[in-house]
């Protein structure tokens, strides 16, 4: 992993403003941002870059995460419209589903749970997005359906 994080830092010149650059690309390889890069990303940066600076931007961006996410990221939209339309009994028997709470993975790696504020699809209330793609007008007969399709052997599942 360690290899992984200094080739993924040297595709950059060694300059402060490349840390969120460094970091997305991190995230983006090992969908989280694991401890040991940090410090990586600093030596690669060199002295104008501390750790914790690094730390500051892993935390304050939502994108940026330091706490390990599953394979397929869940996203469940708690806007006011989706919210009027079921978004909380949505949010509940996900959670049953899957046996986590907002922010957690399931044990296996496969799943992470968000709430997210309005993603501006409140026409076709309550939204889910899984990954990239969005699951419109979600119901709770319809839910297990879209969760079997990225569970290993589904259709999704990649």
């Amino acid at each position: 992993m360690e290899e992984r994080i200094r080739e993924i830092a040297q595709r950059y010149p060694a300059e402060k403003r490349f840390s969120l650059a460094v970091l997305q690309d991190v995230q983006r390889e090992f969908n989280y941002i694991p401890p040991e890069a940090l410090p990586l990303i600093k030596e690669h940066l060199g002295p104008d870059v501390r750790e914790g600076q690094l730390y500051a931007l892993a935390t304050f961006y939502k994108a940026l995460s330091l706490k390990p996410k599953g394979k397929h990221i869940i996203k469940i939209c708690d806007g006011t419209a989706c919210h009027m339309q079921g978004s909380t009994r949505l949010i509940t028997a996900v959670q049953l589903a899957l046996g986590i709470g907002p922010g957690e993975c399931t044990p296996d790696g496969q799943f992470s749970l968000e709430l997210v504020n309005c993603v501006g699809s409140c026409a076709l209330a309550p939204i889910m997005i899984v990954d990239e793609t969005y699951h419109s007008k979600v119901t709770m007969e319809g839910l297990p359906a879209i969760l079997d399709t990225y569970r290993p052997g589904g259709e999704r599942d990649v």
